[in-house]
Protein backbone atom coordinates (compact mmCIF):
# COMPACT_ATOMS: atom_id res chain seq x y z
CA UNK A 1 0.00 0.00 0.00
CA UNK A 2 1.37 3.47 -0.84
CA UNK A 3 2.33 5.60 2.14
CA UNK A 4 -0.47 8.09 1.40
CA UNK A 5 -2.99 5.24 1.31
CA UNK A 6 -1.72 3.90 4.62
CA UNK A 7 -2.04 7.36 6.14
CA UNK A 8 -5.71 7.71 5.24
CA UNK A 9 -6.62 4.05 5.73
CA UNK A 10 -4.97 3.40 9.07
CA UNK A 11 -3.23 6.38 10.65
CA UNK A 12 -6.04 8.95 10.36
CA UNK A 13 -8.74 6.54 11.61
CA UNK A 14 -6.43 5.65 14.50
CA UNK A 15 -6.07 9.32 15.42
CA UNK A 16 -9.84 9.86 15.23
CA UNK A 17 -10.61 6.86 17.42
CA UNK A 18 -7.91 7.86 19.89
CA UNK A 19 -9.23 11.42 20.08
CA UNK A 20 -12.72 10.06 20.62
CA UNK A 21 -11.54 7.90 23.50
CA UNK A 22 -9.57 10.86 24.84
CA UNK A 23 -12.83 12.81 25.13
CA UNK A 24 -13.91 10.26 27.74
CA UNK A 25 -10.79 10.22 29.90
CA UNK A 26 -11.87 13.12 32.09
CA UNK A 27 -15.64 12.67 31.69
CA UNK A 28 -16.22 8.91 32.02
CA UNK A 29 -15.25 8.68 35.73
CA UNK A 30 -17.39 11.73 36.50
CA UNK A 31 -20.32 10.33 34.50
CA UNK A 32 -20.11 7.02 36.39
CA UNK A 33 -19.93 8.91 39.70
CA UNK A 34 -23.23 10.65 38.87
CA UNK A 35 -25.01 7.30 39.33
CA UNK A 36 -24.18 7.49 43.04
CA UNK A 37 -22.08 4.31 43.05
CA UNK A 38 -18.96 3.52 45.07
CA UNK A 39 -15.41 4.33 44.06
CA UNK A 40 -14.86 0.67 43.20
CA UNK A 41 -17.87 0.64 40.84
CA UNK A 42 -16.60 3.85 39.23
CA UNK A 43 -13.28 2.12 38.64
CA UNK A 44 -15.13 -0.88 37.21
CA UNK A 45 -16.88 1.38 34.70
CA UNK A 46 -13.52 2.83 33.67
CA UNK A 47 -12.03 -0.67 33.36
CA UNK A 48 -15.03 -2.13 31.48
CA UNK A 49 -13.69 -1.40 27.99
CA UNK A 50 -10.33 -2.92 28.89
CA UNK A 51 -12.20 -5.96 30.24
CA UNK A 52 -13.97 -6.38 26.89
CA UNK A 53 -10.63 -6.14 25.13
CA UNK A 54 -9.12 -8.64 27.54
CA UNK A 55 -11.61 -11.41 26.86
CA UNK A 56 -11.42 -10.83 23.09
CA UNK A 57 -7.65 -10.60 22.58
CA UNK A 58 -6.91 -14.28 21.95
CA UNK A 59 -9.92 -15.07 19.72
CA UNK A 60 -9.35 -11.80 17.86
CA UNK A 61 -5.72 -12.72 17.21
CA UNK A 62 -6.79 -16.09 15.84
CA UNK A 63 -9.45 -14.45 13.66
CA UNK A 64 -6.99 -12.24 11.79
CA UNK A 65 -5.82 -15.04 9.53
CA UNK A 66 -9.41 -16.21 9.02
CA UNK A 67 -11.29 -12.99 8.22
CA UNK A 68 -8.41 -10.74 7.14
CA UNK A 69 -7.11 -7.44 8.44
CA UNK A 70 -9.65 -5.30 6.59
CA UNK A 71 -12.71 -6.99 8.06
CA UNK A 72 -11.15 -6.95 11.50
CA UNK A 73 -10.53 -3.20 11.21
CA UNK A 74 -14.09 -2.49 10.05
CA UNK A 75 -15.83 -4.64 12.64
CA UNK A 76 -13.54 -3.33 15.35
CA UNK A 77 -14.01 0.36 14.59
CA UNK A 78 -17.78 -0.13 14.33
CA UNK A 79 -17.92 -1.78 17.74
CA UNK A 80 -15.93 1.09 19.23
CA UNK A 81 -18.14 3.78 17.68
CA UNK A 82 -21.73 2.57 17.95
CA UNK A 83 -21.92 1.64 21.67
CA UNK A 84 -20.21 4.91 22.56
CA UNK A 85 -22.73 6.88 20.51
CA UNK A 86 -25.63 5.09 22.20
CA UNK A 87 -24.32 6.10 25.63
CA UNK A 88 -24.77 9.72 24.64
CA UNK A 89 -28.54 9.28 24.60
CA UNK A 90 -29.25 7.58 27.91
CA UNK A 91 -28.91 4.45 30.00
CA UNK A 92 -28.13 3.66 33.61
CA UNK A 93 -25.00 2.30 35.24
CA UNK A 94 -25.59 -1.27 34.02
CA UNK A 95 -26.04 -0.07 30.43
CA UNK A 96 -22.82 1.91 30.75
CA UNK A 97 -20.94 -1.23 31.78
CA UNK A 98 -22.33 -3.38 28.96
CA UNK A 99 -21.72 -0.85 26.21
CA UNK A 100 -18.20 -0.09 27.40
CA UNK A 101 -17.43 -3.83 27.29
CA UNK A 102 -18.67 -3.91 23.68
CA UNK A 103 -16.39 -0.99 22.83
CA UNK A 104 -13.52 -2.91 24.36
CA UNK A 105 -14.26 -5.89 22.11
CA UNK A 106 -14.04 -3.58 19.12
CA UNK A 107 -10.77 -2.16 20.40
CA UNK A 108 -9.25 -5.65 20.47
CA UNK A 109 -10.09 -6.28 16.81
CA UNK A 110 -8.99 -2.84 15.65
CA UNK A 111 -5.75 -2.74 17.64
CA UNK A 112 -4.63 -6.26 16.80
CA UNK A 113 -5.22 -5.87 13.08
CA UNK A 114 -3.09 -2.70 13.00
CA UNK A 115 -0.36 -4.17 15.20
CA UNK A 116 -0.13 -7.31 13.06
CA UNK A 117 0.07 -5.28 9.85
CA UNK A 118 3.00 -3.20 11.07
CA UNK A 119 4.76 -6.21 12.61
CA UNK A 120 4.67 -8.10 9.32
CA UNK A 121 5.58 -5.07 7.17
CA UNK A 122 8.52 -3.49 9.03
CA UNK A 123 12.01 -5.00 9.59
CA UNK A 124 13.33 -5.41 13.13
CA UNK A 125 16.00 -2.73 12.65
CA UNK A 126 13.42 0.05 12.25
CA UNK A 127 10.55 -1.52 14.16
CA UNK A 128 11.00 0.63 17.25
CA UNK A 129 10.64 3.86 15.29
CA UNK A 130 7.67 2.56 13.30
CA UNK A 131 5.74 1.42 16.36
CA UNK A 132 6.70 4.40 18.52
CA UNK A 133 5.40 6.69 15.75
CA UNK A 134 2.27 4.60 15.61
CA UNK A 135 1.94 4.88 19.37
CA UNK A 136 2.56 8.60 18.97
CA UNK A 137 -0.39 8.86 16.60
CA UNK A 138 -2.57 7.40 19.33
CA UNK A 139 -1.11 9.88 21.79
CA UNK A 140 -1.68 12.80 19.40
CA UNK A 141 -5.29 11.67 19.10
CA UNK A 142 -5.71 11.86 22.87
CA UNK A 143 -3.74 15.10 23.25
CA UNK A 144 -6.64 17.54 23.23
CA UNK A 145 -9.29 14.93 24.03
CA UNK A 146 -9.47 15.31 27.82
CA UNK A 147 -9.62 19.10 27.68
CA UNK A 148 -12.23 19.14 24.92
CA UNK A 149 -14.22 16.44 26.69
CA UNK A 150 -14.09 18.40 29.92
CA UNK A 151 -15.27 21.59 28.24
CA UNK A 152 -18.09 19.69 26.49
CA UNK A 153 -19.07 18.14 29.80
CA UNK A 154 -19.23 21.49 31.52
CA UNK A 155 -21.07 23.25 28.68
CA UNK A 156 -23.48 20.57 27.40
CA UNK A 157 -23.45 17.82 29.99
CA UNK A 158 -21.20 14.79 30.34
CA UNK A 159 -23.15 12.74 27.77
CA UNK A 160 -22.14 15.18 25.02
CA UNK A 161 -18.62 13.75 25.14
CA UNK A 162 -20.02 10.28 24.35
CA UNK A 163 -21.92 11.63 21.33
CA UNK A 164 -18.84 13.38 19.98
CA UNK A 165 -16.70 10.29 20.55
CA UNK A 166 -19.20 8.05 18.76
CA UNK A 167 -19.42 10.36 15.75
CA UNK A 168 -15.62 10.43 15.41
CA UNK A 169 -15.63 6.64 15.54
CA UNK A 170 -18.12 6.49 12.67
CA UNK A 171 -15.93 8.79 10.58
CA UNK A 172 -12.97 6.48 11.28
CA UNK A 173 -15.10 3.51 10.19
CA UNK A 174 -15.96 5.27 6.94
CA UNK A 175 -12.32 6.04 6.15
CA UNK A 176 -11.23 2.46 6.85
CA UNK A 177 -14.06 1.10 4.69
CA UNK A 178 -13.08 3.41 1.84
CA UNK A 179 -9.29 3.12 1.87
CA UNK A 180 -8.18 -0.19 3.42
CA UNK A 181 -7.43 -2.47 0.49
CA UNK A 182 -9.75 -5.51 0.31
CA UNK A 183 -6.91 -8.01 0.03
CA UNK A 184 -5.20 -7.06 3.32
CA UNK A 185 -4.55 -10.31 5.16
CA UNK A 186 -2.54 -11.41 8.17
CA UNK A 187 0.31 -13.62 7.09
CA UNK A 188 0.36 -17.00 8.73
CA UNK A 189 0.73 -20.73 8.38
CA UNK A 190 -1.83 -22.56 6.31
CA UNK A 191 -3.89 -24.03 9.13
CA UNK A 192 -5.06 -22.87 12.53
CA UNK A 193 -3.53 -25.94 14.19
CA UNK A 194 -0.12 -25.26 12.66
CA UNK A 195 -0.16 -21.64 13.81
CA UNK A 196 -0.98 -22.57 17.40
CA UNK A 197 1.66 -25.31 17.32
CA UNK A 198 4.22 -22.66 16.34
CA UNK A 199 3.17 -20.48 19.27
CA UNK A 200 3.29 -23.43 21.67
CA UNK A 201 6.83 -24.32 20.62
CA UNK A 202 7.96 -20.74 21.13
CA UNK A 203 6.45 -20.69 24.63
CA UNK A 204 8.20 -23.93 25.58
CA UNK A 205 11.57 -22.94 24.11
CA UNK A 206 11.65 -19.49 25.74
CA UNK A 207 9.43 -19.87 28.79
CA UNK A 208 11.75 -18.00 31.18
CA UNK A 209 12.20 -14.98 28.92
CA UNK A 210 8.53 -14.87 28.02
CA UNK A 211 7.46 -15.19 31.68
CA UNK A 212 9.62 -12.21 32.66
CA UNK A 213 8.30 -10.20 29.72
CA UNK A 214 4.72 -11.08 30.69
CA UNK A 215 5.18 -9.89 34.28
CA UNK A 216 6.80 -6.66 33.08
CA UNK A 217 4.05 -6.06 30.53
CA UNK A 218 1.33 -6.60 33.14
CA UNK A 219 2.86 -4.18 35.64
CA UNK A 220 3.57 -1.61 32.92
CA UNK A 221 0.01 -1.58 31.62
CA UNK A 222 -1.37 -1.49 35.17
CA UNK A 223 0.30 1.82 35.97
CA UNK A 224 -0.49 3.19 32.50
CA UNK A 225 -4.20 2.46 32.90
CA UNK A 226 -4.35 3.34 36.58
CA UNK A 227 -2.99 6.84 36.01
CA UNK A 228 -6.03 7.62 33.84
CA UNK A 229 -8.28 7.08 36.85
CA UNK A 230 -6.23 8.25 39.83
CA UNK A 231 -5.58 11.71 38.34
CA UNK A 232 -9.22 12.69 37.63
CA UNK A 233 -10.52 11.05 40.81
CA UNK A 234 -7.93 12.72 43.04
CA UNK A 235 -8.59 16.03 41.34
CA UNK A 236 -12.37 15.80 41.70
CA UNK A 237 -12.75 14.07 45.08
CA UNK A 238 -9.75 15.33 47.06
CA UNK A 239 -9.02 18.70 45.46
CA UNK A 240 -12.54 19.66 44.31
CA UNK A 241 -11.54 20.47 40.72
CA UNK A 242 -14.18 20.59 37.98
CA UNK A 243 -14.27 18.61 34.75
CA UNK A 244 -12.66 21.37 32.68
CA UNK A 245 -9.74 21.79 35.11
CA UNK A 246 -9.15 18.04 35.23
CA UNK A 247 -9.35 17.84 31.46
CA UNK A 248 -6.70 20.52 31.00
CA UNK A 249 -4.39 18.77 33.50
CA UNK A 250 -4.66 15.53 31.56
CA UNK A 251 -4.19 17.27 28.24
CA UNK A 252 -1.03 19.01 29.46
CA UNK A 253 0.32 15.65 30.58
CA UNK A 254 -0.60 14.21 27.18
CA UNK A 255 1.31 17.04 25.47
CA UNK A 256 4.52 16.02 27.22
CA UNK A 257 3.72 12.39 26.43
CA UNK A 258 3.38 13.13 22.70
CA UNK A 259 6.62 15.12 22.63
CA UNK A 260 8.62 11.99 23.47
CA UNK A 261 7.44 9.41 20.92
CA UNK A 262 10.07 10.17 18.25
CA UNK A 263 13.03 10.07 20.69
CA UNK A 264 11.62 6.90 22.23
CA UNK A 265 11.65 5.09 18.88
CA UNK A 266 15.18 6.25 18.10
CA UNK A 267 16.41 5.05 21.49
CA UNK A 268 14.78 1.65 21.02
CA UNK A 269 16.33 1.06 17.62
CA UNK A 270 19.78 2.43 18.45
CA UNK A 271 20.34 1.37 22.06
CA UNK A 272 17.69 -1.23 22.85
CA UNK A 273 14.12 -1.69 24.03
CA UNK A 274 15.11 -1.81 27.72
CA UNK A 275 16.98 1.51 27.51
CA UNK A 276 13.64 3.14 26.73
CA UNK A 277 11.42 1.03 29.00
CA UNK A 278 13.34 1.13 32.29
CA UNK A 279 13.58 4.93 32.75
CA UNK A 280 10.05 5.32 31.39
CA UNK A 281 8.39 3.33 34.15
CA UNK A 282 10.74 4.65 36.83
CA UNK A 283 9.70 8.22 36.01
CA UNK A 284 6.02 7.21 35.87
CA UNK A 285 6.25 5.59 39.31
CA UNK A 286 7.85 8.76 40.72
CA UNK A 287 5.14 10.95 39.17
CA UNK A 288 2.29 8.84 40.56
CA UNK A 289 3.93 8.99 44.01
CA UNK A 290 3.78 12.81 43.75
CA UNK A 291 -0.03 12.81 43.38
CA UNK A 292 -0.80 12.45 47.13
CA UNK A 293 1.47 15.43 47.81
CA UNK A 294 -0.63 17.73 45.60
CA UNK A 295 -2.66 20.29 47.55
CA UNK A 296 -4.19 22.13 44.61
CA UNK A 297 -4.45 22.50 40.85
CA UNK A 298 -0.77 23.30 40.26
CA UNK A 299 0.45 20.41 42.39
CA UNK A 300 -1.67 17.90 40.51
CA UNK A 301 -0.61 19.48 37.21
CA UNK A 302 3.06 18.93 38.12
CA UNK A 303 2.51 15.30 39.15
CA UNK A 304 0.51 14.56 35.99
CA UNK A 305 3.21 16.22 33.86
CA UNK A 306 5.89 13.93 35.32
CA UNK A 307 3.69 10.89 34.68
CA UNK A 308 2.99 11.99 31.10
CA UNK A 309 6.67 12.63 30.37
CA UNK A 310 7.59 9.20 31.72
CA UNK A 311 4.92 7.47 29.68
CA UNK A 312 6.12 9.22 26.54
CA UNK A 313 9.65 7.95 27.14
CA UNK A 314 8.27 4.44 26.69
CA UNK A 315 6.10 5.14 23.64
CA UNK A 316 5.71 1.95 21.61
CA UNK A 317 7.90 -0.17 23.91
CA UNK A 318 5.26 -2.80 24.67
CA UNK A 319 4.13 -3.07 21.03
CA UNK A 320 7.74 -3.31 19.85
CA UNK A 321 8.62 -5.97 22.41
CA UNK A 322 5.57 -8.00 21.38
CA UNK A 323 6.48 -7.66 17.71
CA UNK A 324 10.04 -8.78 18.46
CA UNK A 325 8.80 -11.86 20.29
CA UNK A 326 6.13 -12.89 17.75
CA UNK A 327 7.07 -16.02 15.73
CA UNK A 328 6.89 -15.79 11.92
CA UNK A 329 3.79 -17.55 10.60
CA UNK A 330 1.70 -17.04 13.74
CA UNK A 331 1.86 -13.29 14.32
CA UNK A 332 -1.85 -12.78 15.03
CA UNK A 333 -2.09 -15.67 17.48
CA UNK A 334 0.98 -14.59 19.45
CA UNK A 335 0.01 -10.90 19.50
CA UNK A 336 -3.43 -11.91 20.77
CA UNK A 337 -1.76 -13.63 23.74
CA UNK A 338 0.65 -10.72 24.21
CA UNK A 339 -2.15 -8.18 24.27
CA UNK A 340 -4.13 -10.42 26.64
CA UNK A 341 -1.28 -10.14 29.13
CA UNK A 342 -1.05 -6.37 28.75
CA UNK A 343 -4.79 -5.88 28.84
CA UNK A 344 -4.95 -7.83 32.10
CA UNK A 345 -2.82 -5.01 33.45
CA UNK A 346 -5.04 -2.42 31.78
CA UNK A 347 -8.06 -3.91 33.53
CA UNK A 348 -6.12 -4.22 36.76
CA UNK A 349 -4.99 -0.57 36.81
CA UNK A 350 -8.38 1.04 37.50
CA UNK A 351 -9.36 -1.87 39.75
CA UNK A 352 -6.19 -1.46 41.82
CA UNK A 353 -6.97 2.23 42.18
CA UNK A 354 -10.59 1.53 43.16
CA UNK A 355 -9.84 -1.30 45.59
CA UNK A 356 -6.96 0.53 47.28
CA UNK A 357 -9.03 3.72 47.48
CA UNK A 358 -11.84 1.83 49.21
CA UNK A 359 -9.38 0.33 51.71
CA UNK A 360 -6.83 3.12 52.24
CA UNK A 361 -8.18 6.22 50.50
CA UNK A 362 -6.99 7.85 47.29
CA UNK A 363 -3.57 8.70 48.72
CA UNK A 364 -2.91 5.07 49.62
CA UNK A 365 -4.19 4.06 46.20
CA UNK A 366 -1.66 6.35 44.50
CA UNK A 367 1.21 4.89 46.50
CA UNK A 368 0.09 1.35 45.64
CA UNK A 369 0.03 2.24 41.94
CA UNK A 370 3.50 3.77 42.23
CA UNK A 371 4.72 0.49 43.73
CA UNK A 372 3.39 -1.35 40.66
CA UNK A 373 5.37 1.04 38.47
CA UNK A 374 8.50 0.32 40.50
CA UNK A 375 7.89 -3.41 40.01
CA UNK A 376 7.68 -2.84 36.23
CA UNK A 377 10.96 -0.92 36.32
CA UNK A 378 12.86 -3.60 38.23
CA UNK A 379 11.46 -6.47 36.15
CA UNK A 380 12.47 -4.82 32.90
CA UNK A 381 15.90 -3.92 34.25
CA UNK A 382 16.81 -7.25 35.80
CA UNK A 383 14.84 -10.03 34.11
CA UNK A 384 13.63 -9.11 30.62
CA UNK A 385 15.89 -10.05 27.71
CA UNK A 386 16.94 -7.34 25.27
CA UNK A 387 15.31 -8.12 21.92
CA UNK A 388 16.70 -5.34 19.67
CA UNK A 389 19.23 -7.59 17.89
CA UNK A 390 18.17 -11.17 18.64
CA UNK A 391 14.49 -11.42 19.57
CA UNK A 392 14.37 -15.03 20.87
CA UNK A 393 15.68 -18.48 20.11
CA UNK A 394 13.69 -20.03 17.28
CA UNK A 395 10.97 -22.43 18.34
CA UNK A 396 12.08 -26.03 17.82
Amino acid sequence: MPRSGLLVAVYVPTALLAFGQGLLLATLPLHAANFGVSTFLISLAVAAAALGTLVTDVPAGALLAQIGLRRAMLVGSGLVALPTLVLGFGGGYEVLLVLRVLSGIGTALWALSRHAYITESVPNASRGRSLSVFGGINRIGTLAGPAVGGVLGEALGLRAAFVASGVLGLVALGLAARYVRPGAQSAGASTRRTRWTTVGRLLRTNRRDLSAAAVAQTCAQTIRAGRQLIIPLYGAVTLGLDAAEIGFIMTFAALLDVAMFVPAGMVMDRFGRKVAAVPSFAVMAFGVALIPLATGYLGLLLAAAVVGFGNGMGSGTMMTLGADLAPPGATGEFLGLWRLIGDAGAVGGPLVVGAMAAAFGLKGSAYALAAVGLAATLTFALLVKETRVTPLEPAT
